[in-house]
């Protein structure tokens, strides 16, 4: 298997909205941005599948170290390895990789965010910085336009910890900022719990109109001139706003399932989006 096979059998495996939105990009974009995204899946996976901590934080440290190895030119493993041909002009730094790795290191030290602030900071590494790398795989011209990745990138993130409420307090772990939970008068136990309650139902409403409020704001900043390449960004949009819709028509029933959209319906969000040129999600979100 070739590094680029193995970074596509990742993403294909992981039914991800990515994958969806990967499918239309020209063939070098396309492994560019398959490579990157098999790079974030590794990395997290670390954190989800080890039980260790010091095995975990140890993997990170690998991680860490051949990320080194990818910009010094001797990359050994299959995933960076893929990378390495794409790391002139699209915006993948050293840096960048390895603020994604410091977002995986939060998950071993920090199971509660106080406020906002605090959590947006982890937002940012585990997927705005990711966004801004996108962007520059996807192509564009003008700065504002990482603005807007970076932007959707805490959107697609805000709506992950919604959906992954249960999941995540099943790990021992609750995004929720605390200051939010005391707000609407949710205990940290009625989440562990899985206790569904009014009160997390307007906690839910209120998270969800936040990231709403982040997907406005992005296409929002997203220049014209490079609303044609950005169609894979728009197209994850797409697939993302719908599925917070879906958890708002369960009445956020998150705590005991995990709530999805089909393949088909992925599929049909992102080419219905990238033959649109994204007029119709930018047309919703009221830009």
């Amino acid at each position: 298997m070739s590094p680029d096979e193995y970074c596509q059998d990742k993403a294909a495996r992981s039914g991800s909205s990515f994958y969806y939105a990967f499918l239309f990009l020209p063939p070098e974009r396309r492994r560019a941005i398959t490579a990157l995204y098999a790079f974030c899946r590794e990395v997290d996976d670390v954190v989800d599948e080890c039980q260790d901590p010091s095995v975990a934080h140890s993997k990170l440290a690998w991680w860490r170290r051949e990320v080194g190895q990818l910009f010094a030119g001797n990359p050994s493993h299959p995933v960076t390895q893929a990378l390495a041909p794409h790391l002139n002009g699209y915006g993948i730094t050293a840096e960048r990789l390895v603020a994604v790795i410091e977002g995986m290191e939060m998950d071993l030290s920090q199971t509660r965010y106080l406020d906002w602030p605090a959590l947006k900071k982890y937002c940012w590494h585990a997927a705005g910085v990711v966004g801004e790398m996108s962007a520059g795989v996807f192509g564009h011209t003008h700065p504002d336009t990482l603005i807007y990745a970076d932007k959707l990138g805490l959107a697609f993130q805000l709506t992950n910890i919604i959906r992954d409420v249960g999941d995540d307090a099943r790990r021992g772990r609750i995004y929720l900022p605390i200051d939010d939970l005391q707000q609407f008068d949710v205990k940290a136990a009625d989440i562990l719990n899985s206790r569904h309650t009014p009160a997390f139902e307007a906690l839910m409403k209120f998270q969800a109109e936040r990231a709403r409020q982040y997907y406005r704001e992005a296409v929002e900043a997203l220049p014209e001139v490079d609303r044609r390449a950005q169609r894979p960004g728009l197209a994850m949009a797409a697939i993302y706003h719908a599925l917070l819709d879906e958890i708002e028509r369960d009445n956020w029933q998150v705590l005991d399932q995990r709530i999805s959209l089909t393949p088909i319906r992925k599929f049909w969000l992102a080419w219905r989006t990238w033959v649109g040129g994204g007029k119709g999600l930018i047309k919703r979100l009221g830009k």
